[in-house]
């Protein structure tokens, strides 16, 4: 097919686009600039789609997980890109630049508050969504790999399997997540307090600035580095690939799960954890679950669920257990040993009795609503207040609290050594979860006004100045109305920035403001661009 007569099919597709969008766009000139920088023997129509599209609808819900944005009211992309390889991607870049259209990447489409895919803002946009880009390489004898950003965490780990039962990663639980998105955000899952966040063990990466250029770990600059790796990529380009260091995992490990409720003394176990947890030797990770389950007899209770992670066998855990943390009761019969890989498959799954096929599953279909929000703890909340939090859980059955223990090798890492600052004097992480299945306002505003009563009942035992949150659970609530309109785009941003990166959010806006100072690459919560002669902090470009 001829380019021109490629061309001309396209715009006949989009014609009515065109002529009924902001003129602010010239979405001619962006087809033609594809053509140019796309041309045959690709076939733009087969990475291409707009709304006109007949596989448009497909492509767009098949990675957005929460049906809160799957709403005809929301604004959707002028046009999808799925990429096939790097080219394509600069050619989105060069083209979307020149002819007014930014640009949002989507790898998982985990993203809490669907930035990757939606707009809040009005302004028309471009989605690349990078599922095609989703090789894995590894090298056993070097213990590393180039995991390419479309790749989901249970592909990487499938295929880190394939090639080593003595390697593993330490990232996220769910293995629908998205690779690009979980190593920006930090990334944090079982192996935390012994080989810290998926972001500290990245080598390299490759990504595509605001310019089109494709720039790796020396070209890019220790700046540019040092801010993908925790502070979120897509406000600095788009990164393809990252290099990875893997891990050593004991050919057994260990897990269990040990639910308690109120009358087996769950409130005082809670309590206890918080000060044990953090402590413990760095091969025990020990996270807790508060949920509503169902009784045999059907009737619904609170319980708190240990769940834990040992990379060592039985006995020696047992031993440990018995002089940490005695008061949760544990039992041989409690233990679990298995092979790292098969614990990946526990605490996705509840089981590892299934095949490790599963794990390639990307889960392409929205089943449910949800909201979460996120605190540190640097203090022990209090028995009455967990009593309370209790009683919370009896109003909507929906609701869900995460406590992730840190402290391990998290104590290690300077709170500016990556831009994840949540380091040092953290005892664990807290997530508030709701989901629900029912559409319409009711359940809507039910479960947004609990998840929300919680989160307040919590603010005066948790971390603050600021009230630091986990970027990866995005929370667009964080700073609503707490400004007025008459404040720099910086200054707005401060709000929730400082929650997220706390005194790394500076340096994160100033490296913006060198390699994106047009904020090209922007959402609700990108970092702006802050120019030199703003700063306070005299940071130098390197």
């Amino acid at each position: 097919m001829s380019m021109n007569y490629e061309l001309s099919i396209l715009c006949v597709i989009f014609f009515r686009i065109f002529t009924s969008s902001s003129a602010s766009c010239d979405y001619h000139g962006f087809l033609y600039c594809l053509s140019v920088h796309i041309p045959p023997p690709t076939n733009l129509s087969r990475i291409l789609y707009s709304p006109e599209s007949p596989d448009y609808s497909t492509v767009l819900l098949s990675s957005i997980r929460n049906l809160r944005f799957v709403t005809p009211s929301r604004q959707k992309p002028y046009f999808i890109v799925t990429p096939t390889n790097i080219s394509h991607i600069q050619a989105s870049v060069i083209c979307g630049r020149k002819h007014g259209l930014p640009i949002r990447v989507r790898s998982g489409g985990h993203d809490y508050e669907g930035l990757s895919y939606r707009s809040e803002d009005g302004r028309p946009f471009i989605i690349v969504d990078l599922a095609n880009i989703r090789s894995v390489d590894v090298d056993p004898t070097k213990a590393t790999a180039w995991v390419q950003a479309g790749a989901t965490l249970g592909e990487l780990y499938y295929t880190i399997a394939e090639n080593s039962r003595q390697l593993g990663f330490p990232a996220g639980i769910c293995p629908t997540v998205g690779v690009g998105g979980h190593l920006t955000g930090g990334g944090f899952g079982t192996m935390l307090r012994k080989y810290g966040l998926a972001a500290d063990n990245i080598l390299d990466a490759i990504l595509i600035d605001a310019n089109g250029e494709v720039l790796n770990k020396d070209t890019m600059g220790e700046d540019l580095f040092w801010a993908i790796r925790g502070g979120g990529a897509a406000s600095f380009g788009i990164v393809v690939s990252w290099k990875i260091k893997l891990v050593p995992v004991p050919p057994k490990v260990t897990v269990f799960t040990i639910s308690r409720n109120l009358a087996q003394g769950a409130v005082d176990l809670v309590t206890k954890w918080q000060s044990i947890a953090p402590k413990l030797h760095e091969n025990l990770f020990i996270r807790i679950v508060i949920t509503k389950e169902a009784k045999e007899g059907g009737e619904m209770e609170v319980v708190a669920s240990f769940n834990s992670l040992f990379l060592g066998q039985c006995e020696e855990l047992l031993q440990l257990m018995e002089k940490s943390f005695f008061e949760l009761r544990m039992k041989r019969e409690d233990c679990k040993e298995m092979s790292w890989i098969q614990s990946v498959l526990y605490f996705a799954f509840y089981t590892n009795r299934i095949p490790l096929e599963d794990l390639l599953d990307r889960g392409t279909k929205p089943e449910r609503f949800f909201k979460a929000k996120s605190d540190f703890v640097q203090e022990p909340v209090p028995s009455f207040l967990w009593g309370r939090i209790w009683g919370r859980f009896l109003e909507d059955e929906a609701g869900v609290l995460i406590m992730d223990p840190y402290g391990g090798t998290m104590n290690n890492f300077s709170d500016s050594a990556t831009p994840f600052p949540h380091r040092q004097g953290n005892l664990y992480n807290l997530q508030y979860f709701v989901e629900w299945r029912e559409n319409g306002t009711v359940p809507y505003n039910k479960h947004m006004k609990w998840v929300r009563k919680v989160y307040k009942e919590m603010s005066p035992y948790v971390s603050h100045n600021p009230r630091a949150a986990y970027m990866n659970y995005r929370d667009l609530d964080l700073g609503k109305n707490e400004l007025d309109g008459n404040v720099t785009s910086y200054s707005k941003a401060k709000v929730w920035g400082l929650r997220y990166f706390k005194s790394n959010f500076e340096r994160l806006a100033f490296i913006k403001g060198r390699v994106d100072p047009g904020d090209f690459f922007r959402n609700e919560q990108s970092i702006p661009p802050l120019l030199p002669q703003e700063s306070s902090a005299g940071f130098s470009a390197t």
